[in-house]
């Protein structure tokens, strides 16, 4: 992921969405399960730095436990945002995001991860993903129901949609 041309892309350009990522397994875990960076910069073997640029769609998932078991379990769904655009501040997420998802607890991220995995095995990258559908996502398990399944049909839509669109 490093740009070798030159300094590294996130000097060059300030305007990037940063997410940390720090890796102790069993203990805090946060990792993205999607998502295209621009930019990865390894600070050591258990942190990380991933640069985004604005309308990229990502994923941040964080998982804490201690000797009594998972005390945090967390997933966002975000779009990095154009510098003056407005964002939401997301721990981790520098400046922040437009959020299109955030869940808490391990059920619903549990079910979250499984819709990922849907849209990859349904030959979609999940950040490629219309933006709609992680909103349509969140709001279906908020209110414990099952989100409808991201088809290829609705993906074509998504891409016309988006030729067309201003």
């Amino acid at each position: 992921m490093h740009d070798r041309q030159g300094p590294p892309v996130a000097q060059r350009n300030p305007g990037l969405t940063q997410a940390e990522v720090t890796f102790i397994a069993g203990v805090f875990e946060q990792w993205c399960p999607f998502g295209n960076a621009l930019e990865e910069i390894a600070h050591n073997a258990e942190h990380r730095t991933l640069y985004y640029a604005p309308e990229s769609i990502f994923a941040l998932a964080r998982w804490t436990s201690t000797a009594l078991g998972t005390v945090v379990a967390r997933l966002d769904i975000l779009r990095a945002v154009a510098s003056g655009q407005p964002y939401t501040t997301v721990p981790f997420v520098r400046p922040g995001a437009e959020a299109l998802l955030r869940l808490d607890g391990w059920p619903k991220v549990e079910l979250a991860l499984q819709v990922i995995e849907q849209v990859r095995a349904g030959g979609v990258d999940p950040a490629n993903a219309a933006p709609e559908y992680w909103l349509h996502v969140g709001n279906r398990l908020a209110a414990d129901q099952r989100p409808r399944p991201y088809t290829r049909a609705r993906h074509a839509i998504w891409k016309l949609r988006r030729r067309i669109a201003p």
